[in-house]
C-alpha cells in the first residue's frame, strides 16, 4: 500500500506492474473497494501494464487532509479526486477503468479532460454521469424499486442503519446486485474493513442525497458540477461492460447511453455476472483494457 497527497486527500493506493508500463487506473464502486481488482491488476501487470488502484474518498486508508473539508460524495468530487491523483503521480494520460462510483469518476475525467484518457472501460449503462438537474423526474417503476437504497439513505432511518450495521446492509446489497455471484465470508470481510473509514458514512450519505438534490454541493466543485449539468459527451475510445445478471443496473432493450459517446465505442454484455463486474468477471475486464494497448 502506498500513500500520496492529491487534492484534498491523502490517497491510499496499490501500484502493481512495471513502473514504465502503460498506466491504467482502476476505480471501485459502492459498497466495494480495491479488492474488486485483485485478479484484474495481477493479470494486467503480468502483461506489462502499471495498475494503480486507489481507495476512493471515505474508503480504506484514504483520508481527508483537513478536518474542515466537506465530506462530499458528489460526482464532481470523485472526478476531481481522480484528476488530482493522476496529477500527483505525474501521469499525463492513462486508461481508466471503473464501475459504479469509480465508473462515474472515470466518465467525468473522460468527458471533461479527454486529453488525459487513452481509453475508457465503463461498467453498467456506460454513461455514468448523473443528470442531477432532472433528478426529480421519476424513472420506470421497476427501476425505482431497484433504487430503494437511494431513498433509504435520504432518511434518518437509513443513516442509522448504515451507521450501526454497515456490514449487514452492504452485504445485502452485494447479494441483491450480484445474484449469480457466490462470494464467501472471507471475500466480503476483506472489503468490509474499508467501510470502517471514519468518513465512510458521511461521504456515502452525501453522495446519495446530493444526487437527488437533497443537500448542497461542496462549493469547491461548483464549476465542475455546472459542466456536468450539460451532460457532456465522451470522445475517448470506450468499451462498456455490463453484467447480464446485474440486479441494480440490468441491461435494457436499448443502449440509451450510446448517444453520449462520440468516438470508438463497443458494448459487451457479460453473462453470469452482476454489478461487481471486475471481481466477478476479471477476464472480461482485462480483455477490455488490453484492447486499448498497442
Amino acid at each position: 500500500m502506498k500513500m500520496i497527497k492529491a487534492g484534498v486527500l491523502d490517497i491510499a493506493y496499490l501500484d502493481h506492474g512495471p513502473a514504465d508500463g502503460p498506466p491504467v487506473v482502476l476505480l471501485h464502486g459502492f459498497p466495494y473497494d480495491i479488492h474488486a481488482y485483485d485478479d484484474v491488476s495481477r493479470l494486467l501487470a503480468a502483461r506489462g501494464l502499471r495498475c494503480l488502484t486507489p481507495f476512493l474518498r471515505g474508503y480504506g486508508a484514504t483520508r481527508f487532509l483537513h478536518a474542515d473539508t466537506p465530506r462530499s460524495g458528489e460526482q464532481a468530487a470523485l472526478g476531481a479526486d481522480l484528476l488530482a491523483f493522476m496529477d500527483a503521480l505525474a501521469i499525463p494520460r492513462a486508461i481508466l477503468g471503473g464501475y459504479d462510483w469509480g465508473g462515474r469518476a472515470a466518465c467525468i475525467v473522460a468527458a471533461l479532460w479527454p486529453e488525459r484518457v487513452a481509453g475508457l472501460v465503463s461498467c453498467g449503462q456506460g454513461y455514468n454521469i448523473q443528470d442531477i438537474v432532472n433528478a426529480e423526474k421519476p424513472a420506470a417503476p421497476e427501476a425505482e424499486a431497484r433504487w430503494w437504497y437511494v431513498y433509504y439513505f435520504n432518511t434518518a432511518r437509513g443513516v442509522a442503519a448504515l451507521t450501526q450495521d454497515r456490514r449487514a446492509l452492504c452485504r445485502d446489497l452485494w447479494r441483491l446486485w450480484s445474484p449469480s455471484w457466490t462470494f464467501d465470508d472471507a471475500t466480503f470481510a476483506a472489503t468490509a474493513a474499508s467501510f470502517d473509514n471514519r468518513d465512510f458514512v458521511d461521504v456515502v450519505i452525501h453522495s446519495y442525497r446530493h444526487r437527488l438534490g437533497g443537500v448542497e454541493a461542496d462549493p469547491a466543485y461548483q464549476d465542475i458540477e455546472a459542466r456536468l449539468a450539460r451532460q457532456p459527451d465522451i470522445a475517448a475510445p470506450t468499451i462498456v461492460l455490463q453484467g447480464r445478471d446485474d440486479g441494480v443496473d440490468p441491461p435494457g432493450s436499448q443502449d440509451a447511453a450510446r448517444a453520449h459517446f462520440t468516438g470508438r465505442y463497443e458494448k459487451r454484455i457479460i453473462p453470469g455476472t452482476g454489478h461487481n463486474l471486475p471481481q466477478e468477471a476479471p477476464d472480461a475486464f482485462v480483455s477490455a483494457v488490453l484492447s486499448f494497448v498497442g
